[in-house]
């Protein structure tokens, strides 16, 4: 029968331990990553609607906001390909980052990699706030690029390898967690700076701070046990498998990583190794759940909230503080996936919200359309204002305790360790693809398809709602390296997955 398989919670192997005090500060220090990706998500829209800054670096834009001929559609007064590289070229510089840290994650550490993420989004964050010119400013675009790409491709690992399993899900959405919160900040530094001579070099710049916080915290982070053990350091791995986990008991887990980590080691090139048949799960998941991810069309309210809602007819101030308003749903939003991700599960999030994010859309496209058509020419009045902000708010919801913390979570969790630095990076460099995709076409569209655009987000939430029914299942609980089990519970992937071996009563991989 097709569909989803379940796996019951207790059907993966549950080891001896607590979750310790230790480990919950160890993974909020490396959520921290998440941060910076937010902060930056939220700065942008804001800093691209400040007329100072347009005004300096984009003046025909600023020229175009500032028509007001009947022939001038609101639809188009952003439509600026410059303005969009602006944006756009941060998740460029992420993606072929990412490639690199899947190099370094794997043979120097998570740790390292996190540093490396926070050393360069602080470079980025000081040269764009004293940016004097525009090639100054993409440069530190750039830098802050690859430490996006860094970042979100060691901390998701990180978080998901030291995290127990019955609480993996609300840890490794600590990630999410920070991304939200960045962007909450990011909307109220936009809100404070907008009324300040050069506002927005203190929007921009303040992005060192986080970065900042990062690289002091991972230099006193501790390194996983299955990162410890790739590298052949098995002693420390058993002592901090002990600190971890709060319990002398961990032979039957440590064993384990160790057989997940000489499966691995009989792998050369996991790049080659991911596109296997035995390993097609991991691979459409780490490509297509990113893929999907993104054109939900959360990012065209995450990166151009101010402009959308000046676009819309909101004043400036109001404009800021719409965002302001989604940015807060979105951290409240995440708290409820931390809360219940771990005991309903990851399908039931992935499709509520997907359902909830169509039902949204629609209607945002509906009450767009009726005021203004075809032309761009109308406004809405304050309460038609606050009825369409109202279900932004709700589709905002719904991508925040679904699609955007398990855009994160599932990918790092299913994969088994000779693959994971391939399929974290995979799952990056997609997810940071079409960010930099919608980044750069998302106003032009908005200025070709207008209000179509919403229904057209609508259909792709409907065919990634219909993709996880039919083929993920169920994860939650389930260790890291025990996953193999529910690919063989599912009606399409046991085709693919061979029989665990079972010798000496270990569970261990067969390796092509």
């Amino acid at each position: 029968m097709a569909g989803g398989a379940f796996v019951d919670a207790g059907a993966g192997r549950q080891y001896e331990g607590k979750v310790t005090t230790f480990v919950i500060i160890t993974c909020l220090v490396a959520a921290m990553g998440g941060l910076l990706f937010g902060y930056d998500l939220g700065i942008t829209g804001g800093v691209t609607s400040m007329e100072q800054f347009l005004i300096k670096f984009f003046p025909s834009v600023y020229r175009q906001m500032k028509d007001e001929t009947e022939s001038t559609s609101q639809y188009c007064k952003f439509d600026n390909q410059l303005l969009t590289l602006f944006t756009s070229s941060l998740y460029l510089a992420a993606l072929i980052a990412s490639f690199f840290a899947s190099i370094t994650t794997r043979m120097i550490g998570r740790k390292p990699s996190m540093l490396f993420g926070g050393l360069f989004f602080f470079v980025g964050a000081l040269l764009n706030g004293f940016a004097i010119n525009i090639e100054m400013l993409i440069i530190g675009r750039i830098l802050l690029g690859f430490g996006v790409g860094y970042c979100n491709q060691s901390v998701p690992v990180y978080l998901s390898e030291m995290a127990p399993a019955n609480i993996r899900g609300a840890l490794n959405i600590g990630f999410q967690m920070m991304i939200t919160i960045g962007i909450l900040i990011a909307n109220l530094i936009n809100y404070g700076t907008s009324k300040l001579n050069n506002g927005w070099r203190m929007s921009l710049g303040i992005g060192a701070v986080p970065a900042f916080v990062l690289c002091v915290g991972s230099i006193f982070l501790v390194e996983t046990p299955n990162s410890l053990i790739e590298r052949g350091k098995h002693e420390k791995a058993k002592e901090m498998l002990r600190k971890i986990r709060g319990t002398e008991n961990i032979d039957q887990e440590y064993q384990d990583l160790v057989d997940a980590s000489e499966a691995a080691k009989m792998v050369d090139h996991p790049w080659k190794n991911i596109a296997q048949p035995n390993y097609r799960p991991q691979l459409t998941f780490c490509t297509f759940i990113p893929f999907f991810q993104q054109i939900t069309g959360i990012n065209v309210i995450m990166f151009y909230a101010p402009v959308l809602f000046k676009i819309l007819g909101f004043g400036g101030d109001a404009s800021l503080m719409s965002a302001v308003i989604t940015g807060g749903v979105n951290v409240i939003a995440t708290v409820v996936s931390i809360i219940t991700v771990d005991k309903f599960g990851r399908r039931l999030l992935f499709l509520e919200g997907g359902m909830q994010m169509f039902i949204c859309q629609v209607i945002i496209g509906v009450l767009i359309g009726r005021k203004f058509g075809f032309d761009g020419q109308g406004s809405f009045t304050r309460g038609e204002a606050d009825i369409l902000l109202l279900f932004i708010c709700l589709y905002v919801a719904a991508f925040a305790w679904s699609w955007g913390p398990l855009g994160w979570l599932v990918p790092s969790e299913i994969c088994a360790l000779e693959v994971r630095p391939a399929g974290q990076a995979l799952n990056v460099s997609i997810n940071m693809l079409f960010t930099f995709i919608i980044a750069q076409v998302f106003l032009t569209m908005l200025c070709h398809l207008k209000f179509g655009l919403f229904f057209m987000f609508a259909g792709f939430v409907v065919i990634m709602t219909i993709f996880i029914a039919l083929l993920l299942p169920e994860t939650k609980n389930i260790p890291i390296e025990e996953m193999n089990r529910v690919w063989k519970a599912h009606w399409l992937w046991t085709k693919f997955v061979p029989q665990e071996i079972v010798a000496g009563g270990s569970s261990k991989k067969s390796v092509p």
